[in-house]
């Protein structure tokens, strides 16, 4: 029984002995990684910054009257993202504040919420909460469809876009009914929706 308490004292002494000695190279490791110079950067690898997504600066997209109507007039955003999922999150964000400045203006509620976003194959899919969908005559339904399709295309002009209201595919807009013609584009837009 004796010489089992002794092993048992002794394995005790090396599990102290090997602790310590993890600790004492630990910290020789991380002191010797923490006193490195830093990685000098070759001129051929030199960092510029740049706009999100190759090179492209993403806009907001506000109305501004004019004699016979509105216009669409776009406001770059300054985006600290490049990923194009975040950088269109980001601009509808910036898009559902408002305005911050001159005489632009926006139809959409400020209640809006933005649910969700997804970028695939030349779509854009924007849910959008039930707010979007309240207040306001035809132009101003109009006015808000225009200025979700331009800012979901302001990375790719040509993609087609989807509108969703509470993950349902928005089919009208409005009291007055305007009928959403999905997928839209910049194109369609212009051909089905006169501002």
């Amino acid at each position: 029984m004796n010489n089992q308490q002794g092993s048992k004292r002794i394995s005790s002494g090396v599990i102290a002995a090997v602790s310590a000695a993890v600790v004492l190279v630990g910290g020789g490791v991380a002191w010797l990684a923490s006193n490195q110079p830093p990685t000098p950067i070759n001129p051929s690898q030199t960092i510029t910054p740049r706009d999100p997504v190759q090179g492209q600066t993403p806009h907001v997209y506000w109305l501004k009257p004019r004699d016979t109507g509105l216009d669409l007039v776009p406001q770059p955003v300054e985006i600290g993202a490049t990923q194009p999922n975040q950088v269109l999150e980001r601009a509808f964000q910036a898009l559902l504040a408002g305005p911050t400045e001159g005489t632009d203006s926006t139809t959409i509620p400020p209640e809006t919420k933005l649910l969700g976003l997804k970028i695939e194959n030349g779509e854009v899919h924007v849910n959008l909460s039930e707010d979007f969908t309240k207040g306001g005559g035809s132009t101003s339904m109009v006015g808000r469809i225009g200025q979700v399709i331009y800012t979901a295309t302001t990375l790719d002009p040509n993609a087609k876009v989807y509108i969703e209201v509470e993950g349902e595919q928005l089919e009208f807009l409005g009291g007055e009914g305007v009928e959403v013609l999905q997928p839209l584009t910049r194109q369609s837009f212009e051909q089905n929706y006169p501002l």
